[in-house]
């Protein structure tokens, strides 16, 4: 038998979960009769890569490997990966000499690359393409002698790594307020970049302030925000035109979850962010008929397929896939793992 530290079996603890969710449900007056899943919704292509780095780098190096921070941001995907032998640390320091360690997805200042140079330590970088893209583009301006205004939200993984690589001529703005009050040292020698998780109507108000405040801003080439940043955000819109509430499935520290939460209010539905079936409240749901559900770029599928299991356990048949684009998009493994890969297969 399984204990908690209470002395309680977990089967117990789930069955008393379970009654106590079926009489809340008996107190509720549900009426739904419909569950529209958002797609795309779930894993983008630099999560998928992300999680099969741990996975390749585990198959050719063996347990234990190190991850700095969380690989993704999403409790489930970093519990499954620990029980499997990856070690998830804060910093640098706590990895031993000598190891294999793997940057994020988010990516990492040149300060964190140099350290882990210093101790010796076998890097492999899963940092989403996308968000490389973003530091190439700050190294650029920063070599233009431009002011690099940086949005995004301060402590975030993604821009403590950005600001990394020019920290002494880049400023985070974070909302229309702060872009009406940044001062930079020439007007006229300005550039904006922004986190790849952002939600895309707040992002274009505050870089329509920074361009009627500095004219002459300069942008990146292509839109920052990422494909799939974007592309979940306009599918939670079409749910929003239906559904009543809407689940997101996502961990409270993911950035790109907690924006489609918000958009899908903005959008006129209830909105909620949820890590998995097991947080849905019944009381949402008194006298609504359409829910919608979506998952943000680092949750799986299945937390997914658990909350439509958990409403068609409550008689709900329609299910229906609402899709706003295809998506196709891949990216190849680290060169330093692809590398490793092909040395083992040619001793092989």
């Amino acid at each position: 038998m399984i204990l908690t530290r209470w002395g309680q079996s977990v089967s117990i603890i789930a069955g008393e979960g379970l009654l106590a969710r079926e009489r809340a449900i008996k107190r509720v007056d549900m009426k739904l009769k419909k569950l529209l899943l958002a797609k795309p919704r779930g894993f983008c292509a630099g999560v998928d890569r992300a999680i099969d780095v741990v996975h390749m780098a585990l198959e050719l190096f063996q347990a234990p490997i190190y991850v700095r921070r969380e690989i993704v941001h999403n409790k489930h995907v970093i519990e499954s990966l620990a029980a499997k032998g990856a070690v998830f640390v804060d910093q640098i320091d706590q990895v031993p000499e000598g190891a294999v360690v793997i940057f994020s997805a988010h990516g990492v200042s040149p300060e964190v690359r140099a350290r882990a140079q210093a101790k010796d330590l076998r890097v492999i970088d899963a940092t989403c393409p996308l968000v490389t893209k973003v530091h190439m583009e700050a190294v650029r301006f920063a070599r233009e002698r431009r002011s690099i205004i940086l949005v995004g939200h301060a402590g975030h993984d993604e821009i403590v790594g950005t600001m990394g690589e020019a920290p002494e001529c880049t400023q985070l703005v974070s909302s229309v307020e702060e872009a009406e009050k940044v001062q930079v040292a020439d007007p006229e020698r300005v550039a904006v970049t922004t986190q790849t998780t952002l939600g895309v109507d707040d992002t274009r108000e505050i870089i329509e302030v920074l361009r009627r405040r500095f004219p002459k801003l300069v942008s990146p080439a292509s839109d920052d925000i990422c494909y799939a940043t974007q592309n979940r955000q306009s599918a939670v819109k079409l749910l929003a035109k239906e559904a009543e509430v809407i689940l997101v499935l996502g961990s409270d520290n993911s950035s790109n979850s907690r924006r489609l939460r918000e958009v899908a209010e903005m959008s006129g539905a209830r909105a909620y962010l949820i890590e998995d079936a097991w947080k849905i409240d019944p009381g949402w749901f008194e006298k609504v008929q359409c829910v919608g559900i979506t998952a943000g770029a680092s949750a799986p599928e299945h937390l997914v397929q658990d909350v439509v299991a958990y409403f068609k356990g409550l008689g709900v048949e329609q299910v229906e896939e609402i899709e706003s684009v295809e998506e196709r998009v891949t990216f190849n493994p680290p060169p330093e793992l692809a590398r490793a890969m092909t040395n083992r297969q040619t001793v092989e």
